[in-house]
């Protein structure tokens, strides 16, 4: 068994490493929680553990892990329908554009990019990003963290 990844992300090459984690991720519209008083945004999603297929597993199996933004200035979303809670979405990968296009810019914006056209636009002051195991998706269910804090 692959130990639990904790991953953290404070520039565009760390988020590449996080957006490889999370690719071909199941995650529901009501697992993503924007709290704009925190300047946070959680992310709860079931995701493959790609160690484990590369260590030659024949099926691979779902973990239930958590993304976090923090300082994340705005949040904005583009073809997620948040009337359908628990329509699953499938994350293709998420990608950091600097503000300015300058590298020497903390501040930018990260995208959450899903199939079918969906997206989700954070503007951060700077890239401040985690990603934590939280155990396995025996069921292939929803994640449920409303109390992730």
């Amino acid at each position: 068994m692959s130990p639990q990844l904790k991953l953290i992300a404070l520039d565009a090459d760390d988020l590449a490493v996080i957006s490889t984690h999370v690719q071909d991720a199941r995650v529901q519209p009501s697992d993503i929680i924007w709290r704009q008083g925190e300047k946070r945004l959680v992310v709860g999603m079931s995701r493959l553990d790609w160690e484990q297929t590369l260590d030659g597993e024949a099926e691979p199996r779902r973990l239930v892990a958590a993304l976090r933004f923090d300082r994340v200035l705005a949040c904005k979303s583009r073809n997620i329908d948040l009337e359908a809670p628990d329509k699953v979405l499938d994350l293709v990968g998420i990608e950091f554009h600097p503000q300015g296009g300058r590298d020497e810019e903390p501040g930018g914006s990260a995208l959450l990019l899903f199939a079918h056209g969906g997206a989700i636009r954070l503007d951060v002051e700077c890239l401040e990003c985690q990603l934590t195991d939280l155990g396995t998706d025996e069921l292939g269910m929803g994640v449920g963290i409303e109390g992730e804090g």
